[in-house]
């Protein structure tokens, strides 16, 4: 990559607002909760997992997704709330397979103690269901250099760094994300968008993820001078 390089397709930075809708639905225990989960939209659980992670950026290293926080928190299931908390939410490529892996986990964990089924929570602490109406919007923010994409990652939200890092992983199908996508196809950076796709996000808040980002490709920069 030469650092005066410029790509044929310029990086436009994206932005995701989310819309909260209740789906008017409140469980008090872990075996209705694991009905529910198996039947709400898939919106729903997008909300509790993906927009989770954005909303608790700060609590990283922490819980991953709803479930986890609620069985830990009100129900005080502290070893379930572990496993889900385990599950690597942006890891699945799509949401069916993500509601899949977390009705397993705690199918597994019912059998396992089924004496939870008759645990209930106060009332005032049930677990409400919700969905994400999600709108994309596209920023001003366009990269045309390495330079540029840097300088510009320095000052987009943590909305827009979670639409290209997080949500990009189920639009992709796959691991990848779309700052490695753009710096491989544009760049031939095969090494650097590796890297960045290898990144753990539950061990960063998104300050330190936006700062890691910077650092793996600004290094890179300084190798080619």
């Amino acid at each position: 990559m030469g650092n005066n390089s410029v790509a044929s397709t310029p990086f436009l930075f994206c932005t995701q607002l989310n819309i909260t809708e209740l789906l008017g639905i409140k469980v008090a225990n872990v075996y209705d909760l694991y009905k529910q989960i198996k039947e709400v939209p898939g919106s729903s659980i997008f909300h509790h997992t993906h927009w989770f992670l954005l909303q608790h950026h700060y609590l990283a290293p922490g819980p991953s997704n709803d479930f986890a926080y609620w069985v830990t928190s009100a129900l005080g299931e502290e070893s379930l709330g572990e496993q889900l908390s385990s599950i690597d939410t942006v890891q699945f490529c799509t949401i069916n397979d993500l509601r899949k892996k977390i009705v397993s986990t705690i199918s597994m964990y019912l059998k396992k103690n089924p004496f939870v089924k008759k645990k209930h929570v106060r009332s005032g602490e049930e677990f409400y269901f919700a969905k994400s109406i999600s709108l994309i919007i596209s920023t001003e923010h366009q990269a045309h250099t390495i330079e540029e994409f840097i300088s510009l990652l320095n000052i987009i939200t943590h909305e827009s760094l979670y639409y290209h890092i997080f949500e990009a992983r189920l639009r992709l199908g796959g691991k990848s994300n779309d700052f490695s996508k753009w710096l491989s196809d544009m760049f031939g950076e095969h090494h650097i968008a590796e890297k960045i796709e290898q990144l753990d996000p539950y061990a960063y808040t998104f300050e330190d993820l936006r700062t890691e980002i910077i650092n793996l490709i600004s290094k890179r920069i300084l190798s080619h001078v």
